[in-house]
């Protein structure tokens, strides 16, 4: 029997146990999705949600307790903005604890779409401590939840073909993809966490030294209300100002819900995703004095890096995680990195300021750009930032920003404004300059770009509250980029226009109109001197309606017009229909998607978020033509454990082959199936 499925085998033999309740996955999947959705205009496949599916899963099963919640443990609810957290707050210090949670709609800030989704995640308790701890409490009255996932791409793919193994490019591993995580939680103050992960192409070994799984995380945690408010062994995220200066973990920028302009800056959080990058390995911890908190932090890891041809010098970080091949495997932990620093904080009534400084040394230096592009990318073995970042609320008004700097190099600056103009309308204003010789390793400010250097813009964005049924965002964002990028050889510019309206008539319907245009220049198809304007157009409708107290249906179509200088525009569509069927209290429950799409290739392709699994998210890139079927279902078999099986194929029409290298495949099909089991106790 192959060691991949017999570790299965075993894997299952072993969770076939009790547990304890768990609530609707499907009605969860909806939730989040809706929520992600409202953070970005655009969702991606090359960025990582999974941490933030975990942490808002972590708090529909564990809701916060709203007469304690902290300022902090509030703004891990990224979808609420500041302006509604210090409300929260006020309101509870004014009034006194809350009685039931439909106290909030007394709140002011707050609009029917953010209050539905926040209470979701917070419960009304009378105030507790964490104390008389035993070892028995601890393990018998903590929260334990196990889970084991597999998956695997069901036809043959060319890295796995046995005519191809003394080729660089064979996968050295099987095709199937294994994720084991256990969760560990005692009164919201104890945490423990554990990932292992081996993606498809990876090797898998116990025996002869072999140490398993391609990727382990792992951290211990704990959470208080004293001097030490907390202290992370192991895998851990920062997350300070405005993610200028250090922002390890997921974060999101312009998007429908405009509170995500601000980033809310919950400092040290223990790391649960299965990305294999935006992390630290150490030891951290946040203290507590009156009006000052100290957070420093050390971290020491290796990291994958692709050397120079003919120097002992980095050309490049290789943030996939995969080490499928030979060079995959030769590149993995090829560099050693150490981070290490604080962060202080002054927080008293409406204001914060802080600091953080720190340094990152790597074990070999990087080598400098050999492009005109590259001029002025980070180049060295050290490399020094330090920042300040400010809040300051005043009335129903929130002032944010951050000053970020590299020692001898380049120097960003973020300021920014939400403000509620009248109880229906919301203004953000927000300005960012960030030089081309600025550097920063855990750099996710808000950009246009991926990370924030060589950039300067201005965002205005504006939500209107007609009444209880109508909701209008819009915002505009333009910006400049002083310096060379890649494929644009020369100064650019460019801006981006973004519109939704939504109409909800009652609990039943829902219907979203969006629309969104990003102007930008790059090089000409021929290479010839100048720059061409690249003119990108978006146009979505969505209607959700619940037909019963078991079923809703979804349909959305969806747009997308591209075209390059005075070339022939490009077109693309995608419509899809979704059934999803949640029944109070049924065992089971689950989803279906049929899709139709027709793009001209890779500039008009149309990104969808996809119901999956519990805590795994999946965003393809729909381009050619063709057809898109998944079904997602989830039955519990016991009390505590419940069992989630997903299979999707995709059908491309006039197509001989699917992707390229070790991944392609011969024929116009793609199919893939994922089993997921999860134990609570």
């Amino acid at each position: 029997m192959n060691s991949d499925y017999r570790t299965i085998y075993l894997l299952l033999l072993l969770c076939l146990t009790r547990g304890i309740t768990t609530y609707s996955q499907v009605q969860n999947d909806v939730l989040i999705e809706q929520i992600l959705e409202s953070m970005a205009p655009e969702l991606s496949e090359d960025h990582d949600y999974s941490e933030i599916a975990e942490r808002l899963n972590h708090y529909r099963r564990s809701p916060l307790n709203i007469n304690l919640a902290s300022k902090d443990q509030l703004q891990e609810l990224f979808f609420i903005s500041p302006v509604q957290v210090k409300s929260i707050l006020s309101h509870r210090e004014e009034n006194g604890l809350f009685i039931d949670v439909l106290e909030l709609q007394s709140v002011p800030g707050f609009d029917p779409q953010t209050l539905r989704w926040l209470l979701n995640f917070i419960v009304v308790l009378p105030p507790g401590e964490l104390k008389f701890i035993s070892f028995n409490k601890l393990i018998m009255k903590a929260e334990h939840d196990l889970m084991f996932r597999f998956g695997q791409v069901l036809e043959k793919q060319s890295g796995f073909s046995s005519s191809n193994l003394v080729a660089d490019g064979t996968y050295l591993g099987s095709a199937m993809r294994m994720f084991t995580r256990y969760r560990y939680n005692y009164s919201n103050a104890l945490f423990a966490s554990l990932n292992m992960e081996k993606d498809a192409g990876e090797p898998l070994s116990f025996s002869k030294g072999g140490k398993g799984f391609d990727f382990y995380s792992a951290n211990i945690s704990y959470r208080g209300n004293g001097i030490i408010r907390k202290v992370i062994a192991g895998d851990y995220a920062l997350q300070f100002g405005q993610g200028l200066s250090m922002w390890a973990g997921a974060g999101f920028g312009k998007g429908a819900n405009l509170s995500t302009i601000a980033k809310q800056d919950v400092g040290l959080r223990p790391y649960s995703s299965v990305n294999e990058s935006l992390f630290m390995r150490g030891i951290a911890g946040t203290f507590r004095l009156k009006a000052i908190s100290f957070t420093p932090f050390y971290s020491g890891r290796r990291i994958d890096a692709g050397m120079a041809e003919s120097s002992l010098e980095v050309s490049s970080m290789q943030v996939s995680g995969l080490h499928r091949t030979k060079t995959e495997i030769l590149n993995k932990n090829a560099l050693s990195q150490r981070v290490y620093g604080a962060n202080a904080q002054y927080i008293t009534g409406d204001l914060s300021a802080g600091i953080t400084a720190y340094r990152t040394q790597f074990s070999i230096p990087f080598a400098e750009g050999k492009s005109l592009y590259q001029q002025y990318n980070f180049k060295g073995a050290s490399l020094h930032n330090v920042s300040l970042n400010y809040s300051y609320t005043f009335k129903n008004s929130y002032i944010f920003g951050e000053a970020a700097h590299s020692l001898n190099s380049g120097f960003a600056i973020l300021n920014g404004l939400i403000s509620s103009l009248a109880p229906p309308v919301s203004l953000v204003l927000l300005y960012r300059n960030y030089e081309k010789n600025y550097h920063s390793f855990f750099n996710q400010g808000l950009a246009e770009a991926s990370n924030a250097v060589n950039e300067r813009g201005f965002y205005s964005g504006l939500a209107i509250k007609f009444n209880r049924q109508w909701e209008l965002y819009t915002y505009s964002d333009f910006f400049s980029f002083p310096w060379l990028k890649f494929r644009v050889d020369g100064p650019s510019s460019g801006y981006e226009l973004f519109g939704q309206i939504t109409y909800t008539p009652g609990k039943l319907f829902k219907l979203i109109g969006r629309f969104r245009q990003q102007i930008r220049e790059e090089n000409t198809e021929d290479s010839g001197p100048g720059l061409d304007i690249v003119d990108k157009q978006n146009l979505r409708v969505e209607m959700t309606y619940k037909i019963s107290n078991d079923f809703s249906i979804r349909n959305r179509a969806e747009i997308v017009r591209y075209r390059k200088g005075n070339l022939n525009p490009e077109f693309g569509f995608l419509s899809f229909q979704d059934i999803i069927y949640d029944p109070m209290g049924s065992k089971i429950s689950g989803n279906i998607r049929f899709a139709i799409f027709e793009t001209s290739g890779f500039n008009t392709r149309i990104y969808s978020y996809e119901n999956d699994v519990l805590y795994s998210y999946s965003v393809p890139a729909y381009q050619g033509k063709g057809v898109r079927f998944y079904v997602n279902g989830r039955y519990s078999i016991s009390r505590g454990t419940d069992l989630w099986l997903r299979y999707a194929l995709i059908s491309y029409a006039n197509q001989e082959t699917i992707g390229t290298g070790g991944d392609l495949i011969n024929g116009n099909k793609r199919s893939d199936i994922r089993l997921q089991l999860r134990f609570q106790f």
